[in-house]
């Protein structure tokens, strides 16, 4: 469903968490999807970041997250993940789906509708 389509009232958008771990990022994944926060989480693993932290490049072996919710629902999603993720600053960035099927898209409304 695109935003003409749904006359604006609708914005999927895409999530990404990095997560330390397998176990982190399956438990984070089940709690969105089934509290209605997210339609569907793709866990990713195998990544490997770099990132300057408290004035030191790091780097560390991550999950990814790709978490499809609409642009109502990421309040209550950064809500959930910042209390169950172990980081002091997780990593939570959205990215607007600009188009898609729109028979996905509709599912994925209709999934994350409060």
């Amino acid at each position: 469903m695109s935003d003409a389509e749904s006359g604006g009232r609708y914005h999927p958008i895409i999530i990404y968490v990095t997560c330390p771990d397998t176990a982190t990022a399956e438990s984070i994944a089940n709690g969105l999807v089934e509290a209605g926060e997210a339609a569907c989480v793709n866990i990713v693993p195998g990544i490997r970041s770099v990132y300057r932290w408290q004035g030191q490049v790091e780097t560390a072996q991550e999950v990814l997250l790709l978490i499809k919710t609409q642009h109502t629902r990421l309040e209550a999603l950064r809500t959930r993940v910042t209390e169950s993720h172990p980081d002091d600053v997780p990593e939570i960035v959205a990215v607007p789906i600009v188009d898609g099927l729109p028979d996905y898209l509709g599912w994925l409304i209709e999934t994350t509708e409060a």
